[in-house]
């Protein structure tokens, strides 16, 4: 591979921080929004002025709960979708289309008044969000060496950690300051802007004036020549590769979700701690928390990558890393049991810190196995069975809650990573790339039916 020229590639992985940063605002902020009373008595039509019983709080939980269900269930179909749209109309536009639809479901959350409008604003939110990641792991894919990939990644990925922090600081002000509806007003319209920077700013490395000719041939020096493929989604579901990377998605994403879903209440309701926090005091401890969360996301995704300049195998590098951060995660159970908020946030900042790594790693294991023309499909598909998971844990989270604490949700996660490594490599003892011949094959006798 020649030596590196040029850095343009890097203001890519800036832009798309920026846009994985607004995603995440956008759809964090209900999980703070809800600790608010006055936003739990409009959605259960109780009078302002009336008390909020226990009782109506757990009622509130589990609907929450089936809100959070409605997000993801929009959130898996979209995935699914905006693999199959990024790939074929392009980054660019697919991306586009994406922001635009989650901006306006932002937008329009502030005018909602019952849990039912509540599920369909966050179901269209989840529609349009889904065309991130796809649209990041394939932009990755084609601005970035194989070598490069799980440290960009890992760069970009950071924005979740700071989408939430900016969240935990902005939104309890707005909504202590303005009320709740200020909150998803104000968030919703940063898409827009995003939406401007995407479309001036981005072009493929092929076409964008401001990359240098040496710097696009490092780009490309490790790429295999991939003609245009309309691989369909049943024929990659053939392959154990895609599979591998379902199988790691399917049993960390929900702990993810779960984390962004439950973990202000955790902090707000938890009888157990020796300090609660609410509205006015979430802001340090979340900063705390995902400016760790951040540290794993950047570390992990650059640990893989020097494995890999030591002369590691991928295989090695890779599960190596992912067991590092499998590891990370298992202390998570005692946060749950702990009286110390101290030690709650600690362990939860490893453990979040820890799934950004994992998080990192599962995203290059696309671009590791599948040539750049498919990418975004497997990711799209990857997120779908992470999606479907994220639905499961949803609709059960604020029953498990509300009848047992959050100890039983705690222990899941302490031990799904651990689970997940172990099956990823029993499907795929070797990270052995599907060959661009082989799709071509497949596509051959597809096309001939």
């Amino acid at each position: 591979m020649p030596t590196p020229s040029g850095r343009f590639r890097w203001r890519i992985v800036a832009l798309l921080f920026l846009a994985t940063t607004i995603n995440y605002i956008d759809r964090q902020v209900l999980s703070f929004t809800m600790t608010d009373e006055v936003f739990r008595k409009d959605m259960l039509d109780i009078a302002p002025d009336a008390v909020l019983t226990k009782e109506a709080t757990d009622r509130f939980k589990v609907l929450y709960g089936d809100v959070d269900a409605a997000f993801k269930f929009a959130y898996a179909i979209g995935f699914l979708l905006a693999g199959w749209l990024v790939d074929r109309i392009g980054t660019k536009r697919g991306f586009s289309l994406g922001i635009l639809v989650w901006s306006v479901a932002g937008v329009l959350t502030a005018s909602v008044n019952t849990i039912a409008g509540l599920s369909w604003m966050r179901a269209l939110l989840g529609l349009g969000e889904s065309a991130n990641f796809p649209s990041a792991i394939k932009t990755i894919a084609e601005w970035f060496p194989r070598r490069e990939r799980s440290f960009a990644n890992g760069l970009f990925n950071a924005g979740t950690n700071v989408g939430i922090i900016l969240t935990a600081l902005a939104v309890p002000y707005l909504i202590l300051q303005f009320g709740w509806r200020s909150s998803f007003l104000v968030t919703g319209v940063l898409g827009f802007g995003l939406l401007i920077f995407w479309w001036l700013l981005y072009s493929k490395p092929e076409r964008h004036p401001k990359l240098s000719t040496e710097e696009l041939a490092y780009i490309r020096a490790d790429a295999e020549k991939t003609p245009p493929l309309k691989v369909s989604w049943s024929r990659l579901l053939s392959y154990k590769q895609t599979w591998a990377f379902a199988v790691g998605k399917l049993m960390a994403d929900p702990i993810w979700w779960f984390y962004m879903s439950w973990l202000p209440d955790f902090f707000n309701s938890n009888d157990a701690l020796d300090e609660r926090l609410d509205l006015k005091s979430f802001g340090l401890p979340f900063l705390i928390i995902y400016v760790v969360s951040d540290a794993g996301s950047i570390f992990f995704g650059w640990l893989s990558t020097q494995f890999m300049r030591w002369g590691w195998s991928a295989n090695r590098a890779r599960k190596t890393t992912l067991l590092i951060c499998a590891l990370c995660v298992v202390p998570i159970f005692f946060a749950a049991q702990t009286n110390s908020l101290t030690i709650a946030i600690a362990l939860i900042a490893l453990a979040t810190a820890a799934h950004q790594g994992w998080s990192a790693n599962m995203y290059t294991f696309a671009s590791d196995l599948f040539p750049r023309n498919v990418v975004a499909s497997v990711t799209g598909i990857g997120g779908m069975f992470g999606t479907v998971g994220g639905i499961l844990l949803a609709l059960l989270a604020g029953r498990i809650i509300t009848a047992f604490g959050y100890l039983p949700m705690f222990i899941v996660a302490s031990c799904s990573y651990l689970i997940a490594l172990i099956l990823i490599h029993l499907i795929l003892p070797k990270l052995e790339p599907v060959k661009t011949e082989e799709l071509m094959g497949d596509y051959m006798v597809d096309s001939k039916r």
